[in-house]
């Protein structure tokens, strides 16, 4: 059964940034193994609009997939994840939490069709953890 085994730790480093403080391990079905967000690893969580109604909605809801979302989004991230893998495992990860339908697949629905301009366009540690990793 898929679940996180381990919480989130995160540092926050402005108003958009958090390094995940602790390794953020899922232990995912469909992948059929366990994934772990590696400490230090920089993420603005949900990317969700401010628009007013559609972030009291969905924003700030979900950190934890998110994380582990943004992480199977980087090029180098063990496992050579696909596009649809990270979003099936992004859906499953809320489902894993108890994320309500109404939170669960616009959410999905939303990295489905946005989230392609950002797949595979990093590396996990990538520069905007240096710059943070420098300034301590």
């Amino acid at each position: 059964m898929s679940k996180f085994l381990t919480e989130l730790y995160a540092t926050n480093l402005d108003d958009k940034w958090w390094r995940i403080a602790q390794p953020l391990v899922y232990e995912s079905d469909i992948l059929q193994q366990v994934v772990e967000v590696p400490e230090g690893f920089v993420t603005d969580f949900t990317s969700v609009p401010r628009i007013p109604f559609i972030y009291s909605f969905w924003g700030g809801r979900c950190h934890r997939e998110a994380a582990l979302h943004d992480a199977l989004y980087r090029i180098d991230f063990p496992g050579n994840i696909s596009y649809s893998q990270a979003n099936s495992v992004f859906l499953e990860a809320m489902k894993s939490r108890g994320k309500p339908f109404w939170i669960r697949w616009p959410m999905y629905l939303g990295v489905c069709i946005g989230g392609w301009s950002s797949f595979h366009k990093k590396i996990v540690m990538d520069e905007q953890w240096y710059k943070w990793a420098k300034a301590e």
